[in-house]
């Protein structure tokens, strides 16, 4: 369809039209007494064929523009100072193949669409078009006559709501777990409560839960319950075994004389309370690398926009009785102290048949690890990254006490968690996840593999098939 000035066509008319009355006035002056013998009908008629094949012939001129297409959609009000009528869409392209309108449905307007000013290509121009309400915004725009390309091709991208709305959700996890998990889950999650609602948790040998960010290959743990996507780190491709999983190979915390040692980060050292023990003033070793890591990777490199800065990672130092026998609860100085995670996993120092982890942070305020910006946890943070929980790896498919190398968090490496085990009167033990897939307490200066974990936004979209050769990507706004 070709937009005209209608306004234009119709002056014109009016000009032809009195020409027309004047040349006929002239005849009939002329031949005053022919024309009294015929009838005005006539001489109307003859005025009228003459007004329409001049009107029809400019029409016909203007079908030959340039520009085979045009089309006029709705505006944002407010985003241009002058009216629909002004603005001129020309060459709508879908899926590659020029087409008369706007279509409707599951599309987006790409990067390659684009205005015209005054016939020279305008790149400060801005477009956007909303599918729901088809309403165009144009920005900023102050000239008449604008004609614009727009491209647009099928959006495929979806919500977090709707990624969790594909998947079959199974409750069974949401308990005690009997022993490791080894099956093909793909197209399953796993539904369990956390401190913010319900967690989906991917477990066993999922193939559908790869996101590709930031240049790495990540695997999704888990869909907190906030709507964040929690990931840890897989490397620059999607080798699942090696030292490519890993960022470096490191201590959790150089030193280890002491119940401190246990945290991500620590208060005083050689001190006679808990509180001053687990306070949170000092870096561990693992924090310092991670927030280097993430400052390179993510901050410099213009993605943590993407990241959520609400959701957290808890170092549980909750400690607890009956862990291993002998150890108590006063948790500072160089007290045999049981903590929390292994106490879900463990009894008298051996791993139960029936283990009960747990997404729920025993002290939020305290170990639950956020940045200053959330309006969770203790704002300690200063960057939105951390580790994985031995709680999240037993979900997972891990189990205390057992192998497992069919499960999508091994990677035939020993790597850092971020949840202690226990002080034994003379070493700091935390989690680690070893070369065999199976959960075990270690002496805080080993060095054992680094591997990130980030929780991205709520509302971010994604698109692809969540495989390893289609991987999730995060789609750009």
């Amino acid at each position: 369809m070709i937009l005209t000035s209608f306004d234009n066509v119709c002056r014109m008319a009016c000009i032809l039209y009195k020409s027309v009355i004047l040349f006929m006035g002239k005849e009939e002056r002329r031949m005053e007494i022919e024309t009294l013998k015929r009838s005005h009908l006539k001489r109307n008629i003859i005025i009228g064929v003459v007004v329409v094949a001049i009107i029809s012939a400019i029409i016909l001129n203007f079908t030959r523009a340039r520009y085979r297409t045009s089309y006029s959609v709705p505006l944002i009000n407010g985003t241009i100072n002058y009216s629909a009528a002004d603005l001129n869409i020309l060459a709508i392209t879908v899926d590659g193949e020029e087409v008369d309108t706007i279509p409707t449905g599951n599309y987006e307007l790409t990067e390659e669409s684009y205005c015209e000013v005054n016939g020279v290509r305008d790149d400060s121009v801005e477009l956007s078009y909303d599918m729901d309400s088809q309403m165009l915004t144009v920005t900023p725009m102050t000239t008449k006559g604008t004609k614009c390309y727009l491209y647009f091709d099928v959006d495929n991208s979806m919500t977090i709501q709707e990624l969790i709305a594909s998947k079959n959700i199974d409750n069974s996890r949401n308990g005690a777990i009997t022993g490791t998990l080894t099956t093909n889950t793909t197209g399953t999650v796993y539904s369990v409560a956390d401190d913010w609602g319900t967690s989906y948790v991917y477990a066993g040998a999922p193939t559908d839960n790869w996101v590709q960010f930031a240049g790495y290959y990540w695997r999704i743990i888990r869909i907190n319950g906030d709507g964040s996507i929690r990931l840890i780190y897989n490397g620059t491709s999607t080798a699942t075994t090696g030292t490519s999983t890993q960022i470096q190979t490191s201590a959790y915390n150089s030193t280890y004389n002491d119940n401190a040692y246990v945290g991500y980060m620590y208060g005083s050292i050689g001190a006679s309370s808990y509180s001053a023990t687990h306070a949170n003033n000092t870096d561990s070793t693992i924090k310092g690398i991670l927030d280097s890591w993430y400052k390179t990777n993510i901050v410099d490199k213009g993605h943590s926009d993407k990241v959520s800065t609400e959701a957290g990672f808890c170092n549980d130092r909750k400690t607890q009785s009956g862990v291993i026998s002998g150890y108590g609860t006063t948790g500072y100085g160089t007290n045999a102290t049981g903590y929390a995670p292994a106490g879900r996993l463990m009894s008298n120092g051996r791993y139960k048949s029936s283990q009960a982890p747990s997404l729920k942070c025993s002290q939020i305020g305290n170990d639950m690890f956020t940045v200053s910006g959330s309006s969770k946890g203790n704002h300690k943070l200063t960057y939105p990254i951390g580790l994985i929980t031995s709680d999240e790896v037993v979900l997972a498919g891990g189990f205390g006490g057992s192998s497992n190398s069919s499960y999508y968090l091994h990677t035939g490496q020993d790597y850092w968690t971020m949840s202690p085990h226990c002080f034994n009167g003379s070493w700091a033990n935390v989690f680690n996840v070893n070369s065999g897939g199976n959960l075990y307490g270690n002496l805080v200066s080993y060095s054992f593999g680094v591997r990130p974990v980030i929780n991205l936004k709520a509302d971010v979209r994604i698109e692809g098939e969540g495989t390893a050769t289609q991987p999730y990507q995060v789609v750009e706004s």
